[in-house]
């Protein structure tokens, strides 16, 4: 088998070999591994293959290899070991340092365009966070509880004689067993009406809405969105040039405006997290549930349902989904496993409705190539054998201790209405409310600089009407270093 390294020789050499080069074998030899180093492609340290293994991989003679190794030796591009081999040196010679590069080519470059208008817009408006870990990350749950010991023994297992269909691409929508145990677990826990033909595997909630919109939506559709909504559903419609429009939210969660006035324009997706509204909480009222449901069915729009964290509700009973409220509900649910497992997992799904799922399995295949056959077998088996219930109800018991201990903190030193009107006690973040004249963002950046990440709630509106405020996420946080940090938080705000 051919070294990297000769194949990295050959490509320098070109097609026609050394002899091409109008110099010696040893010669050309010597300046095609010079040149790998000078520009990069053989790295300091790189150990170079036995003199005899390239002088048989490149079919030439030993002693032609040894004086280019010998040369370069001398001139300080390698360095060699006793007993373990030849090795690129860590630093260039100096007249490699301060030569002067030599342009490729006389002729004038043309200049490579640069982004695109929208994907300038979309970066111009990007709300990622390089960090994704600490005090007060929200939306991030405690991945340090999850029980891997017994994750790993069940992933070992499938890993000791894996099935070769797990290792090959998927194309049906995921793995059968996973959308078993998803339908299974929806129609317990969130009265989710579905069988497991309409559950799609998808890897998380943006692939998930990224495939809904190419699917069901055309450049210039109208999307209704919360305001305030979260920020990586308008960073999909964005790129997809689909026009948003935002609707309000109150303490019943989005508004449900009339679209027989002519003020609204009726719209092809309605984007709604109704059980725990993202970012300020609300439970969206059962009148606007089925008001939303029967503007709907009037308009034709497609209501997507991002239930992302309806796990982690710590007092009442559980709000049953959108989905699941009428037979044939005009609407596209969404689920992910981040927050209930881990988010690096980047494994959600899709539910349905019976008309679309083989049409979305298709699309999902030919878009995204859909894999990760063996880690859907170790959730699916997780799910089954009753581990998944029993994480989350641990996980539930523990945030909502968390919870308690940040809600309290705030409302001991900040006052009892700094805490959002519309929370709900659930979820893994708190919203705590500023007034009007505070500047949330620069609180945000002054508290990152001390370690502690607070998002501004303005970030999270499209209009020019906006909320001053922090989001504080408390499940990744242990409750002995949630007062600590809240101490460095509560000098940023008092300062500013």
């Amino acid at each position: 088998m051919k070294s990297i390294c000769s194949d990295l020789l050959l490509q320098h050499m070109g097609t026609a070999g050394i002899a091409a080069l109008g110099k010696p074998f040893n010669r050309g030899l010597y300046e095609c591994i010079r040149g790998a180093i000078q520009d990069g492609s053989l790295a300091p340290s790189t150990r170079l293959p036995p003199s005899r293994d390239l002088a048989a991989e490149l079919q030439l003679s030993r002693n032609t290899v040894m004086y280019a190794y010998e040369q370069l030796l001398a001139e300080g591009y390698v360095h060699a070991r006793i007993g373990s081999g030849t090795f690129v040196a860590s630093t260039a010679p100096e007249a490699y340092l301060n030569a002067t590069q030599a342009s490729g080519s006389g002729a004038a470059r043309v200049t490579m365009p640069g982004l695109s208008p929208r994907g300038a817009r979309l970066l111009r408006d990007a709300a990622a966070s390089p960090v994704q870990w600490g005090a007060f990350m929200p939306g991030v749950p405690d991945v340090t509880r999850f029980p891997y010991r017994r994750y790993a023994q069940i992933s070992a297992r499938l890993w000791s004689k894996p099935d070769p269909a797990l290792l090959s691409y998927s194309y049906d929508g995921g793995l059968p067993a996973l959308r078993e145990t998803v339908a299974v677990h929806l129609r317990l826990a969130r009265s989710i009406r579905c069988a497991p033909e309409q559950v799609l595997i998808t890897e998380g909630i943006h692939q998930a809405i990224d495939l809904v919109v190419r699917l069901l939506g055309s450049p210039g559709d109208v999307a209704w969105v919360e305001e305030p909504s979260y920020w990586g559903i308008r960073s999909i419609l964005q790129i997809s040039d689909i026009a948003m429009q935002p609707i309000a939210v109150d303490a019943d969660g989005m508004s449900v405006p009339s679209v027989a006035a002519g003020t609204t324009p009726a719209p092809r997706f309605v984007f709604v997290t109704p059980s725990h509204q993202y970012p300020l909480g609300a439970v969206m009222s059962l009148a606007r549930r089925r008001a939303l449901l029967e503007l709907a069915r009037q308009t034709g729009a497609w209501i997507v349902e991002d239930d992302y964290d309806s796990e982690f509700r710590y007092s009442g009973q559980p709000i049953p989904s959108l989905q699941g409220l009428e037979p044939d509900a005009p609407v596209i649910y969404i689920g992910t496993f981040s927050k209930t497992l881990f988010p690096g997992l980047r494994m959600g799904y899709l539910v349905l409705p019976p008309a679309l799922a083989t049409l979305f399995q298709v699309g999902h295949a030919e878009l995204y190539r859909g894999g990760h056959l063996l880690t859907q077998a170790a959730i699916a088996e997780f799910m089954r054998c009753g581990e998944y219930a029993a994480h989350i109800r641990r996980m539930r018991l523990l945030y909502g201790k968390r919870r308690a201990v940040l809600a309290g903190l705030i409302t001991r030193f900040l006052g009892p209405h700094s805490l959002h009107e519309h929370a709900s006690n659930a979820g893994l973040h708190l919203v705590l409310r500023l007034p009007d004249e505070a500047d949330d963002q620069a609180i945000s950046t002054a508290c990152k600089a001390r370690g502690i990440l607070a998002r501004p709630l303005s970030r999270y509106f499209i209009g020019p009407k906006v909320q001053q405020g922090l989001l504080l996420g408390y499940a990744c946080v242990p409750e002995e270093e949630i007062g600590p940090a809240f101490a460095i938080l509560l000098e940023c705000i008092r300062k500013a």
